[in-house]
């Protein structure tokens, strides 16, 4: 786990199995009553099984690229107890079993740069479905409501099913934060409140961040987000930040020293900069990234969609589309649209594109942390779908289906200091059941069979459920 990092959650219970599972029972019928938006969500007790047992599956482990052939998982009080060949590997008396004959075990992925509504928010119960239903185990919450402190805890102890939550605080902005004393004063009330993070947005002066920066230290909370102009990337990663979000700064930090950067940060995270920056200080910066461990969570599939030239009109006919309101798709079009008339020339967009593409890979190769977070929801990004187009686009970047995938199982889990992320004894049974190998086409990761967060096994009946509970008619 890295020293600037931190969670409280807390995944195991106490007790008998019996004793959890009738106060789980007991606890999701208070919060049906408390919090009816999310009933569906709410874990069926009787569907509980104290095992499950994978049958003769493919294993990708995510210890590294290979495929184990022919094992049985099996999974016990939310936790991966046994990995074994299928001819030797007993399965338990009563377990519930699922058939992974042609199948492909890998871990559940995350998204990390997530954002949720508030816990009385109708649109809460939508955006958790999509996770689940797109193979979402985990979810890191960049813009923080005090109700998510409580629905962290209640999907923490099984109350609901839906991915693992880690959530920051409200935003430290330059509109929320007035003066240092102020920054110290709401970094300490949200250290206090419990929550595992600090989000930052922009608009921060130099005094205020260096305020935050050091009472989290202080504090030993961690803090993430954006890179404000009065920062600037350098003294972001030597603070450091936990993570930098959408590769914010990095355009401004490979402008020429001639150039004062008085413009900001040139428009949508840097795009009207690509005409003017120096590209050959990419490796040094990704060298000086790795030094300083701060993780980046490229967000690219955001910066892409708002970007490239794809008309908005035909990103609005994608499928996904069909499970946001038709209000949302318009506005995003409008959105895209009015970018594209007045902010930015598309030959600058494209070698925007293709700069942090390449900074993607000069990161990989230096050794530094790259997280899987598509910014969701977001123009054009839909709950779930997203993060499938994030990956497409990073294989599409360079990577090997494997290393994208590495962005959102095992370097997550290592980045979290948690057992998640790969298919081991012992580590936690977020699990997708896929009918294709991913490590062929990272695309294969759509075709998922089942769900398991943490031992409840969501299979494709209940998947299709939640996903025609959202759709309409497009």
């Amino acid at each position: 786990m890295r020293g600037n990092w931190r969670t409280g959650i807390v995944i195991d219970g106490h007790g008998t199995v019996s004793q959890r599972r009738a106060q789980n029972c007991e606890t999701t019928l208070r919060f049906n009553m408390r919090l009816s938006i999310l009933a569906l969500l709410l874990l069926s007790c009787s569907a509980v099984a104290d095992s499950t047992a994978f049958v003769n599956v493919n294993v990708i482990s995510m210890e590294d690229d290979s495929v184990s052939a022919a094992q049985t998982v099996i999974v016990e009080e939310g936790r991966i107890v046994t990995v074994g060949p299928v001819q030797t590997t007993p399965v338990p008396k009563d377990s519930r079993t699922v058939d992974g004959t042609d199948r492909y075990l890998v871990p559940g992925l995350a998204e990390m740069h997530a954002h949720l509504a508030s816990a009385n928010s109708g649109s809460l119960e939508r955006t958790i479905d999509l996770f689940v239903a797109n193979g979402v185990t985990t979810m890191r919450g960049m813009l923080g409501h005090p109700s998510h402190l409580k629905l962290r805890d209640d999907i923490a102890r099984h109350d609901v099913i839906a991915p693992r939550l880690v959530t920051s605080g409200p935003s430290l902005n330059g509109n929320s934060v007035s003066g240092a004393a102020d920054a110290r004063e709401k970094v300490r009330r949200q250290q206090a409140a419990g929550y595992d993070f600090l989000k930052l947005h922009t608009g921060l002066s130099r005094s205020e961040f260096d305020a935050i920066a050091r009472e989290a230290a202080t504090l030993g909370i961690p803090y993430a987000g954006h890179v404000s102009v009065s920062v600037g990337l350098n003294d972001a990663l030597a603070a450091p930040m936990a993570t930098i979000d959408h590769l914010d700064g990095y355009m401004a930090a490979m402008l020429p020293a001639s150039d004062d950067g008085a413009g900001g940060f040139g428009g949508f995270f840097g795009v009207l900069l690509a005409d003017a920056v120096d590209t050959s200080l990419i490796h040094e910066l990704a060298n000086l990234t790795a030094d300083s461990g701060v993780a980046n969570v490229p967000t690219q599939s955001l910066f892409e969609g708002v970007v490239s030239k794809v008309p908005p009109e035909d990103l609005a006919r994608r499928p996904e589309m069909a499970y946001v309101p038709a209000s949302t798709v318009d506005n995003w079009v409008r959105s895209k649209s009015q970018l594209q008339a007045e902010d930015w020339d598309q030959g600058v967009a494209d070698r925007a594109i293709a700069i942090r593409r390449e900074l993607l890979r000069a990161l990989h190769d230096a050794g530094a942390t790259l997280l899987l977070g598509s910014d969701a929801p977001q123009v054009f990004n839909v709950p779930g779908f997203s993060i499938h187009r994030e990956l497409e686009i990073l294989v599409e970047a360079g990577f090997s289906p494997y290393q994208a995938l590495s962005m959102g199982t095992s370097a997550v889990g290592d980045f979290l200091g948690l057992r998640i992320g790969r298919v081991a004894v012992g580590y936690e049974a977020d699990l997708l059941l896929v009918d294709d190998n991913p490590l062929e086409s990272i695309g294969y990761l759509r075709r998922l069979h089942g769900v398991m967060l943490r031992g409840h096994w969501v299979p494709a009946e209940e998947r299709a459920r939640l996903l025609a509970k959202h759709r309409r008619a497009l």
